[in-house]
């Protein structure tokens, strides 16, 4: 096995051996409940919408791109599903419009980053504070609650004649979409453009690729993708709330960037980015069993992404010699 061969032999387990190693050591060290089938089940649960939202981020991040926006759609999801509900909307069509405020606030952002030509750090910490600020109009600053629905049931424990499921809709829908977006990446001549744009997006350029438009769908597609979070952050909290998932946006990058994915474009995967996604799930769980406070919490996931970009920094050094 050449040298290249064991490095890419890396960075493919690499997530899962870091998964597997987070969570032995919390199982010697937490209570013994961390190790619970209860536990297993609802660190599945909580990690459908870093999930689902990092799916979209993974496109993003490849194509060399980055979205801060992703913690204010998914509030203004909530706030719109929650707001359609309280309408008298059913909730099928309150679900849809939620998901399709996702995809136009998605559509903007690359609207906004292809025609003005400047850096999606600037644009999306712009809509960032436009979202939020929207959710918090929509819900006159103050939470909304619903009528309930199955819509509540999508990331709910599962009921006793509901066992046969294993995990919660929005758990499968997650692995669904998973599967869809590896298909894309992989099988499409958009996967390989994002990939292009990724590595050299100069080059793609003059191969042809049409990079406004590839970059405006993929765009898109995060927004959907942050749709579908903030329908399952609904699920969880059962109220349309402007103020939910903020930092959520870090947290995602975080499951990218520790996934493979790196910040440079040009690398990620799908199956990386799940993994990511299950290691900051975990760790989150285990602190908590812990009794640990909230402000350890996010010095835990700090330092986390701190090393995870570090170790991509290093890693791209040695490709480069």
């Amino acid at each position: 096995m050449n040298k290249q061969a064991i490095k890419d032999w890396l960075n493919r387990f690499m997530p899962l051996a870091a998964l597997i190693l987070v969570y032995l050591v919390f199982a010697i060290i937490a209570p013994p409940s961390f190790v619970s089938l209860k536990n297993l089940e609802l660190i599945v649960r909580q990690t459908a919408i870093v999930g689902l939202a990092s799916l979209g981020m993974t496109l993003v991040i490849i194509s060399g791109g980055i979205d801060l926006s992703v913690g204010s759609i998914v509030a203004l999801v909530t706030v719109c599903i929650a707001w359609l509900l309280t309408a008298g909307c059913s909730p099928l069509v309150a679900a849809g419009g939620g998901v399709l405020a996702g995809l136009i606030c998605g559509f903007i952002n690359g609207a906004l980053i292809t025609r003005l030509k400047l850096v999606p750090f600037i644009i999306t910490l712009g809509t960032l504070l436009i979202y939020r600020g929207l959710a918090k109009g929509l819900a006159h600053e103050q939470k909304i609650d619903a009528p309930l629905s199955w819509i509540n049931e999508l990331l709910a424990a599962l009921k006793s004649e509901q066992l046969w499921m294993l995990v919660p809709g929005g758990v499968w829908l997650l692995a669904l979409l998973a599967v869809l977006v590896a298909l894309l990446l992989k099988y499409t001549r958009f996967g390989l453009y994002t990939f292009s744009i990724g590595s050299n997006e100069q080059a793609s350029r003059l191969c042809g690729v049409p990079i406004d438009k590839v970059k405006l769908l993929i765009y898109s597609v995060s927004g959907l993708f942050a749709g579908f979070a903030g329908l399952m952050q609904f699920s969880r909290l059962t109220v349309g709330d402007p103020t939910v998932a903020a930092g959520l946006e870090l947290d995602v990058i975080a499951a990218v960037v520790i996934g493979g994915g790196s910040l440079a474009g040009g690398e990620g995967s799908v199956l990386g980015t799940i993994l990511g996604a299950l290691i900051m799930t975990v760790i989150r769980s285990g602190c908590t069993q812990m009794g640990l406070s909230n402000w350890v919490q996010e010095i835990v996931t700090g330092i986390i992404i701190v090393v995870a970009v570090v170790l991509d920094r290093i890693r791209h050094k040695q490709e480069k010699k």
